[in-house]
């Protein structure tokens, strides 16, 4: 199948790792995502039905939006893609009325624009709420009308939530599969955890989704994927998976000088918790990762 990619930019996009993701993801009724982000695991399976849910109430607003309304919301993002509004000026106005708007239409169509225009496709919020990531600078955002219009047509397939993980997990059945992309563990002790919504996501957090995948693949016959950097901490908490690690070349910080490959780790408890090999080694991949879509 051909890939397909997210229509926003996404910190931690699933894009170039959609294909080692789904060699891993097991057939089912249904695939539950706790943490969708940009989609492009959902975008690049075939699953019957999904249930897509996130935290960040603006990112599963916009999907919703999209899916009742995808020519009108098309539309009228269009008319955000101009070089009068590709400014600064123009960027800190629409970035002001999106945090003081509450009218979902209204800010499904701002976060789309300020995800495109905004700094490196970041999304981030201040303690009070507000969405404060600056101004991209980019000479022409691109405009992903095709990318809109396919994941429009397969929202049918999909039900969209938004609310804590745990919830998720609540909603999976027998004859379901689970894949989590949460925040990533930190590489280092000082690096610190992207905010994709209001706020973080803590080790405590961590550990519970661990703790939700094991009971849920051992209990409940329901198998789960999780994705993670490979660390000690990551193999401690998912301790008893099917592990493969992934090389990725990733961009690590904003200084050219330390963009270097990361390893990577997707961890498989199958149905039942039976892992014929829980002590093997993993098996590697090499996977380049470049810059975020178009």
């Amino acid at each position: 199948m051909k890939k397909q990619r997210a229509f926003l930019k996404w910190a931690g996009g699933k894009f170039t790792l959609a294909d080692a993701i789904r060699r891993v993801l097991p057939p089912g009724e249904k695939l539950i995502e706790p943490f969708v982000g940009a989609g492009s695991v959902f975008l690049n399976t075939d699953y019957d039905k999904y249930l897509l849910n996130d935290i960040n109430p603006d990112l599963i607003n916009l999907y919703r939006t999209l899916k009742r309304r995808p020519r009108t919301y098309i539309n009228d993002a269009r008319d955000l893609f101009v070089p009068e509004t590709n400014t600064a000026d123009a960027f800190y106005a629409l970035r002001a009325q999106f945090n003081a708007s509450s009218d979902i239409y209204e800010r499904s169509l701002l976060f789309l624009y300020l995800n495109r225009h905004g700094y490196n496709g970041l999304c981030r919020y201040n303690a009070s709420g507000g969405f404060n990531v600056p101004f991209g600078r980019y000479k022409k955002p691109y405009f992903p009308e095709a990318e809109l219009e396919f994941f429009a047509e397969k929202s049918s397939k999909a039900t969209f939530t938004c609310e804590p993980f745990q919830d998720s997990f609540r909603r999976a059945r027998k004859g379901n599969v689970v894949y989590c992309d949460p925040p990533y563990l930190p590489l280092s002790p000082t690096a610190s955890f992207t905010s994709y919504a209001a706020r973080g996501f803590s080790f405590e957090e961590q550990a519970l989704l661990a703790k939700k995948a094991k009971h849920a693949s051992r209990y409940r016959h329901i198998p789960v994927l999780l994705s993670n950097h490979d660390t000690d901490e990551a193999r401690h908490l998912y301790q008893g998976a099917e592990l493969t690690t992934l090389q990725v070349s990733r961009f690590i910080s904003q200084n050219g000088a330390t963009r270097r490959k990361v390893a990577e780790l997707l961890a498989y408890f199958p149905a039942g918790g039976v892992v014929l090999q829980p002590n093997a080694e993993p098996s590697t991949g090499i996977i380049k990762k470049g810059r975020k879509s178009k």
